[in-house]
């Protein structure tokens, strides 16, 4: 009996260690691979002109931070801002733009710890003045800076300025929301250099019976949204703040949140607010602020603040595929590929011309980009290429650029009207007839937006 008691002991011990041993190793590969796909990731972002090159540049966008853009990367953001907005102010009848300053001279808004902007050569004016003591340097100091305008760090401030005014819009009936998106300013990690986030902020006013109904229907829709665009959506989730985290007017909150190979970070925050900042911005003057909703009740305010940066980072990484396969000769081929959303692809359709191109095929090109451009898909004129360039390599770079569509102009084009098209996600060439290609491509991109 003893001895199968050791035994036990034994081998629930060599489990336990074996099974640690393993995970450990699992977690040690799980982590390098993951470090291994960022490296990738920000390396294709600079090399297919998505973020502009340089360290300070690459280190602010993968945290998160607005940073120098290249053309596909500027493409890419405004692409998902609009569509951003198209899904809040179309969602809801009630939903309505507005756009704030995004700085403020207010005094009001010094409370909230905003971040300054300086005039340095007054600022060295004033520190030259030697003829002040100490004590009067500091006040004078003190009085610039409390003249000088603070920059925002979030949209809400401007959204609760504007619910009065708003008001007579809605006439005085609740449920409405106000939406922005524009640039603001987080402070410094300690390196002493604010940085700028592209923001996008819904702010909802409701009764407070039904903010809880509210917030938990925004949440929904704003993870579906999310998970609408992605490859693989399950890399979106959502979770609720903890208590410890929430911030001093909330009463709960939501983050929609993405697992990037190095972790998942926030894209959204929903918070239920209740109507303490609404009072404090008009004064608590409570007549004003009541509505039409059966009861004389200030409004509850749910807000929704998102990080575009970020989302379109999020994208990126969600999209890259780094297929593997073998050519006739056995030899091992890898294939980076952004299959990015066709509504967010920065570029859906290249145009060439295949071997021994001829004036006539540019004309060909020039006209089919002035029909692309008219039904509003962007195009990538690589027709104008000068270095030669194999459509294979061709075919690499446009998969890494994420681009849906290539065609190419041949002889044969100009014999029988007939084009080659290669798909992206399937690489698969087909054949169609240069009249089809437009209205082929307008259906393709909107059947997608539809999904």
């Amino acid at each position: 009996m003893l001895t199968l008691c050791v035994r036990h002991v034994l081998s629930r011990r060599l489990s336990s260690f074996t099974s640690k041993h393993c995970t450990r190793r699992r977690c040690s590969t799980s982590h390098t691979d993951g470090l291994d796909q960022a490296s990738t990731l920000l390396r294709l972002c600079v090399d297919r002109h998505y973020i502009s090159p340089g360290q300070t540049n690459i280190e602010l966008f993968e945290r998160g931070m607005c940073c120098s853009y290249g053309p596909l990367g500027m493409e890419l953001r405004k692409n998902l801002l609009d569509q951003w907005w198209h899904s809040v102010t179309r969602s809801r009848a009630q939903v309505f733009g507005i756009n704030t300053l995004s700085s403020s001279r207010d005094k009001a808004v010094d409370e909230l710890g905003q971040l300054r902007i300086i005039e340095s050569d007054h600022l060295k004016q004033i520190l030259d003045k030697k003829e002040l003591s100490k004590n009067q340097l500091i006040q004078e100091v003190h009085m610039f800076l409390q003249r000088s305008p603070s920059m925002r760090r979030s949209l809400l401030q401007g959204a609760l300025e504007e619910f009065v005014p708003s008001l007579e819009l809605v006439n005085k009936k609740l449920p409405f929301g106000l939406a922005e998106t524009g640039p603001c300013f987080q402070p410094s990690d300690g390196s002493g250099c604010p940085s700028e986030v592209t923001q996008t902020s819904l702010v909802w006013f409701c009764s407070p019976r039904t903010s809880s109904q509210w917030l938990d229907h925004w949440m929904r829709q704003r993870l579906k949204w999310w998970r609408k665009f992605a490859l693989s959506p399950s890399d979106f989730s959502s979770s609720e703040v903890p208590e410890e985290e929430l911030e001093e007017a909330a009463s709960c909150g939501v983050r929609i949140t993405y697992n990037f190979p190095w972790g998942p970070k926030s894209l959204e925050t929903l918070w239920s607010r209740g109507n303490a900042e609404l009072l404090h911005v008009h004064k608590g003057v409570r007549s004003k602020l009541q509505c039409r909703d059966g009861r004389k009740s200030v409004p509850h305010v749910v807000s929704i603040t998102g990080n575009m940066d970020r989302g379109a980072m999020a994208f990126l990484s969600n999209s890259l595929q780094e297929l593997k396969r073998e050519d006739g000769k056995q030899k091992l081929l890898q294939r980076k590929v952004l299959k990015l959303h066709p509504v967010l692809a920065p570029v859906k359709v290249a145009l060439d011309i295949a071997r021994g191109g001829t004036m006539e095929l540019r004309h060909v090109c020039e006209g089919l980009l002035q029909e692309f451009l008219e039904a509003k898909i962007s195009i990538w004129p690589g027709y104008l290429e000068t270095l030669p360039t194999s459509m294979e390599q061709l075919n690499a770079r446009y998969d890494e650029m994420g681009v849906l569509f290539t065609v190419v102009i041949s002889e044969n084009t100009l014999e029988s009207g007939l084009l080659q098209v290669r798909s992206r996600d399937t690489t698969i060439k087909e054949t169609m007839h240069i009249s089809e290609i437009r209205k082929f491509l307008s259906r393709y991109i909107s059947a997608a937006d539809n999904t």
